[in-house]
């Protein structure tokens, strides 16, 4: 039996009409699942007791599986979700002044190795379903407030997004539709290491926001960090980005993640400055976030504002990004790697 969380809007009227059902309903079924979010197909109260019936015989529900929570003093809240098949994924609700942010994973696991990262340390198992991803936005709103609502989404979890371009698609497709999860394109995030071919693919493809983890100004640095830029180098990854269709008055973001002695040089800065010359972008510094068994460290206070000013010198915009949640296991990986222990 399937899980009908698998199925874009297109696949279930296929579905239907097959078996002599109005294309119409196919976009009913399409509301109680993705934006009302309904666990049963008994709750189709505007569906007849026949098809709900028929549904029943060749579809379920899924109903994420929350195996562990943990909320900082700062609001963030990361959950552990378990999977139909017992692998584990994390999610993190960020709140911020006027914005409530989701951010979801798009792998169990992930492939790429970043040195900076706790995820890849575990290894690689799959790419996430269309309804494993769904089912992360289900979670977190089970959360919320009454007066709350998930305002942003980005997929900057666990793993990467582009090496599931399909999935992450249809995901992307549903999330914007206003009859599924209803989130406006501009406040929706795809971040990635800088999958090339991807990146061209998605910005013809979509029209979310594009974030592009950076963290270095030299190929040999970024290739130590991310093992990834020795097949996308520097040059291809900033050549695709100056082709990228953003939409009028939106930008590229350039994450950046500082480490002392690694990339925050004020060198790095200059360099950066001229990398992305040519490019509509704002830079997001992050300092680094440091778990158990790291390299790296933290940047001083004075290194990290220096490193922004060069930037602001130089007319970008450069926000430093406030750790969000040190007090819990914010890291991707941390709380799965905890509970393990």
């Amino acid at each position: 039996m399937q899980n009908i969380k698998d199925l874009t809007l297109t696949e279930i009227e296929q579905h239907l009409t097959s078996s002599g059902e109005k294309p119409y309903k196919a976009l009913q079924v399409f509301v109680w699942v993705f934006h009302r979010g309904v666990g049963s197909f008994d709750e189709m109260t505007d569906l007849s007791k026949e098809l709900r019936e028929r549904l029943k015989e060749n579809f379920y529900i899924s109903r994420p599986k929350i195996l562990a929570s943990e909320k900082s003093k700062d609001g963030t809240t990361k959950l552990l979700l378990e999977l139909e098949d017992k692998n584990c994924i994390e999610c993190v609700l960020i709140p911020e002044e006027e914005r409530l942010t989701l951010c979801i994973s798009s792998q169990a696991g992930c492939p790429l190795d970043c040195g900076f990262c706790m995820t890849g340390k575990g290894g690689f198992v799959r790419d996430l379903k269309l309804s494993e991803m769904v089912d992360q936005v289900f979670a977190a709103k089970t959360l919320l407030s009454a007066n709350q609502n998930i305002t942003n989404l980005v997929l900057m979890g666990i793993g990467e997004p582009l090496l599931n371009y399909d999935g992450v698609v249809k995901f992307l497709n549903i999330a914007v539709h206003q009859k599924g999860l209803g989130f406006a394109p501009r406040r929706v995030t795809v971040s990635t290491s800088g999958i090339v071919p991807m990146i061209e693919r998605l910005g013809k493809e979509t029209k979310v926001n594009l974030a592009i983890s950076l963290n270095a100004t030299t190929d040999e640095m970024r290739s130590r960090l991310m093992p990834i830029n020795k097949k996308y180098p520097l040059k291809a990854l900033l050549d695709v980005c100056r082709k990228y269709p953003a939409a009028r008055n939106r930008h590229i973001t350039f994450e950046y993640i500082l480490m002392q002695g690694i990339n925050d040089s004020m060198e790095d800065a200059k360099r950066l400055t001229k990398l992305l010359e040519g490019i509509r972008c704002k830079i997001n510094l992050i300092p680094f976030n440091p778990f158990p068994g790291s390299e790296f460290t933290r940047p001083s206070e004075k290194t990290i504002l220096s490193f922004q000013k060069i930037l602001l010198d130089n007319k970008y915009a450069a926000i430093i990004r406030a750790s969000k949640g040190q007090d819990i296991s914010a890291a991707c990986g941390q709380l799965k790697g905890k509970l393990k222990k």
